[in-house]
């Protein structure tokens, strides 16, 4: 009788665990940070006198009414804007609908801070290319100004342009999706097309509508970029501009914390709403397969659509592409280019004599790749852990997975810095604080595309290398790795892009010499170097399309949309 070879350890489930606990710790320790803090004195006493402050003082106050004022009305102008313009895409004939589709998912590569420099470039009251342009025309005087985008006004526009595309790709996907048969009824018994649309197709697309509203609401809460650009120089604040400068000197982390909570608690909230929203939003046919919907004929309101469509998407799309070309190939960037005034030089000044470009290019370079990898191979494991169920409590994990999503950037870099600006880990003013910052703002994505995916490999395909004597970890990286080849290319692209836009946590994080470059160019901004603001803009939207373009030609479609982002 021959003795059995003795059993390797299996390391499968201690990798497993600790992955799980990583993913705890990521979450965990700067939001218990941030609530500690927020109810701390600079001297670590107890009290609730940072919160009296938050919800008395006018200085605090009146940002959080403004931030809230702010966001009701993106969403107002978002479902405005939005519905019809999804409807006329997905109901009707209107010419270029595929066009148009394309181009509302092309303005979603825009980081809004981008858009909000260019817009700057086109409305303010002075150096403005359109008010320059509208005095050419019409001989106004020096000081009049035809728009004026520093003001509350000028910053719901800008962050309304680059927010209704989020509520448009709801809405025409609902669209697309609602049973012909019911408006098919509808005109069957005599109802005009305007009696059928609004007694059956407003009703079924409303919840999809509202759960767009709560999206932009939550866009233009979380959102630091824009008012940070639009508002100060206006002289008023938001909340999350309002903690940015709470850690300008003399630094004030403990109000900072306490500002901060209201708007993750707010945040928590909405998406709960949400969620709660679509869970309910559904119909059914009864019978069998639903038929498509019949398109609605326009007639000579054909054309004029396609101008409408075309007008809202020149906000977002073609003027501020054409600001920022004009202003970094323009000699003086507040004149409209001609071959005389062209020139390389904001180019050849950026690239070659601006010392913090090339440090920045490259910090951004290590911290999307590192992030990419890092973020996609923990967002690997926990989809594996949770789809087969791996280890005890892969709910919990699931949740956590999914919980930097409620998580606003700003509110996750105060927690940051708070967490590791002091023993046993001080990683403050260090690339490493910043990778543990993106990897815990990108990883919702990316596990929800890992999850996904994982739903398209059966089980019983790892069983088998189980029953060969393959362990866990064995069977994940030879069998359902290679099969997930090309979700995980998308998710690491994705992941890579998020990490180039990402402004809200970087900015409170960076130190001199951990500068990304979403954080020069907000940098610049102060400094007023136009020029290289532009160039760096468009240095970044090429540097994102590039990588998505990659994403969908190796890997599938990448999802802006999956990530409700600041």
């Amino acid at each position: 009788m021959t003795a059995k070879a003795p059993r390797l350890f299996d390391v499968s489930r201690p990798v497993l665990i600790a992955v799980a606990a990583l993913l705890a710790i990521l979450i965990a320790l700067p939001m218990g940070w941030l609530i500690v803090t927020s109810f701390s004195t600079k001297d670590g006493q107890a009290t609730l006198g940072n919160f009296v402050t938050l919800f008395t003082d006018p200085s605090f106050l009146d940002p959080l009414l403004a931030t809230l004022l702010l966001s009701v009305s993106v969403s107002v102008i978002c479902c405005a804007v939005a519905a019809p313009m999804g409807w006329l895409v997905a109901r009707t004939d209107m010419p270029l609908s595929r066009t148009v589709r394309t181009l509302v998912m092309a303005s979603l590569v825009t980081p809004p801070f981008v858009g909000a420099v260019a817009w700057e470039m086109l409305a303010a009251p002075n150096s403005g290319l359109l008010n320059q342009l509208w005095r050419l025309i019409t001989g106004a005087p020096d000081d009049e100004a035809l728009f004026d985008i520093y003001t509350f006004e000028g910053l719901i526009f800008a962050i309304a342009c680059y927010t209704f595309p989020y509520v448009f790709i709801l809405v025409a996907n609902a669209l697309d999706r609602m049973p012909g048969e019911l408006e098919d009824a509808s005109s069957m018994l005599g109802a005009r097309t305007w009696a059928t649309a609004r007694r059956i197709t407003v009703p079924l697309a409303l919840p999809t509508l509202l759960a767009g509203a709560l999206v932009a609401f939550l866009q233009t809460l979380n959102q630091f970029g824009s008012p940070a650009i639009l508002a100060i120089p206006a002289g008023f604040h938001t909340l999350t501009t309002k903690i940015w400068s709470l850690f300008q000197f003399p630094p004030k982390p403990e109000l900072a914390s306490a500002a901060a909570l209201p708007l993750l608690v707010l945040t928590v909230a909405l998406l709960r709403a949400q969620s709660l929203v679509l869970g309910r939003r559904g119909y059914a046919v009864l019978g069998g397969k639903y038929g498509a919907p019949r398109l609605i004929r326009l007639g000579p309101w054909r054309w004029p659509a396609v101008g409408l469509a075309l007008f809202v998407l020149s906000l977002p799309l073609f003027l501020p592409y054409a600001a920022l070309l004009n202003t970094a190939f323009s000699k003086v960037s507040s004149q409209l280019i001609t071959p005389q005034t062209f020139t390389l030089h904001n180019v050849v000044f950026t690239f070659g004599e601006l010392s913090s470009t090339l440090p920045a290019l490259q910090n951004t370079f290590v911290l999307a790749t590192a992030t990419a990898t890092v973020g996609g191979l923990l967002a690997l494991l926990i989809a594996y852990i949770v789809a087969r169920r791996a280890v005890v409590g892969h709910r919990v994990l699931a949740f956590l997975a999914t919980a930097p999503l409620a998580i606003p950037g700003i509110v996750l870099g105060v927690g940051l810095f708070l967490a590791y600006t002091r023993p046993p880990l001080t990683l403050y003013g260090t690339l490493w604080i910043l990778l543990i910052a993106f990897v815990t703002i990108e990883l919702p994505a990316a596990y929800q595309q890992l999850g996904s995916a994982f739903h398209s490999v059966h089980p019983e395909l790892e069983e088998a290398g189980r029953m060969l004597g393959a362990t866990r970890l064995r069977t994940l990286k030879d069998i359902t790795a290679p099969l997930l080849r090309s979700a995980a290319i998308a998710t690491w692209c994705f992941v890579f892009v998020g990490v180039i836009r990402e402004l809200s946590a970087a900015v409170i994080l960076f130190t001199s010499e951990t500068k990304v470059l979403s954080v020069l160019i907000f940098d610049l901004k102060e400094s007023g170097d136009v020029g290289a603001i532009a160039v760096l803009s468009l240095t970044m939207v090429i540097l994102t399309t590039v990588v998505i373009v990659i994403a969908n030609r190796i890997g599938g479609s990448v999802r802006l949309t999956s990530r409700v982002a600041g």
